[in-house]
C-alpha cells in the first residue's frame, strides 16, 4: 500500500532553518510528481511546492520563493523540503502529497513546524 511518512519538523526560532523529509513506499516513487502542502491551525490546506517526477521541474508558492527548496532522491524514494529564513507565519503542519498541485491522491500524516522565539 502507498505510504508517505514525513519527518524533520520541530520548533525553530524566526530566521532559522529546517529540512523536512518524506519517505515514500508502496509505489514507484520516481514516476510520480510530488508536493508539499501545509495547514495552519484554523486554516485550510495550502499548496507550498511541487516537483515533477524527473526532478528537473520545481514550482513554489509565492510566499516561499527564495526561502524553500524542494528536492527528491529517487534512489532513496524520498522527498525533501529545505526551509530557510523561517517566519512565524510558516507555522503549520506540513504534509507530503503524491501528485502535482491540486491533484493529490495520497497524503502523509504530517509533521508540525513551529516558528517561535
Amino acid at each position: 500500500q502507498v505510504q508517505l511518512v514525513e519527518s524533520g519538523g520541530g520548533l525553530v526560532q524566526p530566521g532559522g532553518s529546517l529540512r523536512l523529509s518524506c519517505a515514500a513506499s508502496g509505489f514507484t516513487f520516481s514516476t510520480y510528481h510530488m508536493s508539499w502542502v501545509r495547514q495552519a491551525l484554523g486554516k485550510g490546506r495550502e499548496w507550498v511546492s511541487s516537483i515533477y517526477n524527473g526532478g528537473g521541474s520545481t514550482y513554489y508558492a509565492d510566499f516561499v520563493k527564495g526561502r524553500f527548496t524542494i528536492s527528491r532522491d529517487n534512489a532513496k524514494n524520498t522527498l525533501y523540503l529545505q526551509m530557510n529564513s523561517l517566519q512565524p507565519e510558516d507555522t503549520a503542519v506540513y504534509y507530503c502529497a503524491r501528485g502535482r498541485r491540486g491533484w493529490y491522491d495520497y497524503w502523509g500524516q504530517g509533521t508540525q513546524v513551529t516558528v517561535s522565539s
